[in-house]
């Protein structure tokens, strides 16, 4: 199986991007009630997803399915990092990989609440630290070599994200890297996509508008600007399109599967909001992933990476 990468150094920007803000979302973003009594969600956050034992499995699987998408943890032209930091961390299975190829590095996992339903020992030289990004990160300028951010669409109001890039700045140390990944959140990020993958994709998209989430795939687009205006240098960004379904082999049929699941974890939300029964968003789910197959459809996802100019104080 094979999939196409894409290399858009210095690529422009669609002009309707959000414009950078303050970080917070306003009130009527963040206050959404629970969605569903059957599974564990946050209040007072923009988060879709649920917060529990089975996302916390589907992360883990998610996680091994990007690795293996990257050939690896990460694209940014890191050494020997001392500190690194991973914004987001979920389950905390990327910080715990990095923590051990850098045993002499402090790995630092930041997160709105631990994970606690996770077995796995963490390494000696990682820790978790509770925060909210859209608050401010907890740490001093210049604290982190690496710093690492992936899959916060679902997470993070658009026009949160400029401030947010540049806090991530704030926090790199002269001469580090920040690395951003993104999925695309548009329906024309899933190509070619048929009828019922469309209208899971609409009912789905204005769920996360009520939230100010991003649901055409700016951010996804927009990385590299984000670093650029963030003040990074060197910055470079791949776009990949990865095979959904049984078609492309173990990998199309992985990700066809992450994609069950996340979407299983939002039909409760839909089913309420649009006042319809939650059978009949699932069947409307397994006839999108049924579509992937039919249509050969394909994902869009990034990733951006920048350098802390040296002289930056």
């Amino acid at each position: 199986m094979s999939f196409r990468r894409r290399r858009a150094t210095n690529a422009s920007v669609n002009a309707s991007a959000a414009k950078p803000s303050a970080a917070r979302p306003a009130p009527d973003e963040a206050a959404q009630p629970p969605f569903s009594a059957a599974r564990r969600y946050l209040d007072e956050q923009p988060y879709l997803l649920p917060k529990d034992l089975g996302e916390v499995n589907r992360l883990d699987f998610q996680h091994y399915i990007l690795r293996a998408i990257l050939r690896g943890n990460y694209l940014a032209p890191i050494e020997q990092p001392r500190r690194i930091l991973d914004v987001g961390c979920g389950t905390g299975q990327w910080a715990f990989e990095l923590a051990h190829q850098f045993p002499h590095a402090e790995v630092v996992g930041v997160d709105l609440e631990p994970t606690s339903a996770k077995a796995t020992t963490p390494p000696a030289n990682y820790r978790f630290m509770q925060g909210d990004a859209l608050k401010g990160l907890p740490f001093e300028n210049g604290t982190f070599d690496f710093v690492h951010q992936r899959f916060l669409w679902l997470a993070i109001p658009l026009r949160a994200w400029p401030g947010l890039v540049q806090e991530l700045a704030r926090i790199t140390a002269p001469g580090g890297w920040v690395e951003l990944v993104e999925f695309g959140t548009g329906t024309a990020d899933f190509t070619p996509a048929g009828p019922a993958t469309q209208r899971y994709l609409h009912l789905a998209g204005q769920l996360a508008a009520l939230r100010g989430l991003d649901t055409e795939g700016v951010i996804m687009r927009s990385l590299d600007r984000y670093l650029r205006d963030a003040g990074l240098v060197s910055v470079q960004s791949q776009s990949f399109e990865v095979p959904l379904g049984q078609w492309g082999g173990r990998l199309g049929s992985l990700l066809a599967l992450d994609f069950r699941e996340s979407s299983k974890g939002l039909s409760g939300a839909i089913a309420a909001h649009f006042q319809i029964s939650e059978q009949e968003v699932l069947d409307l789910i397994e006839a999108a992933v049924g579509e992937f197959d039919e249509f050969h459809t394909c994902y869009r996802l990034a990733v951006a990476y920048g350098n802390k100019p040296p002289t930056t104080t």
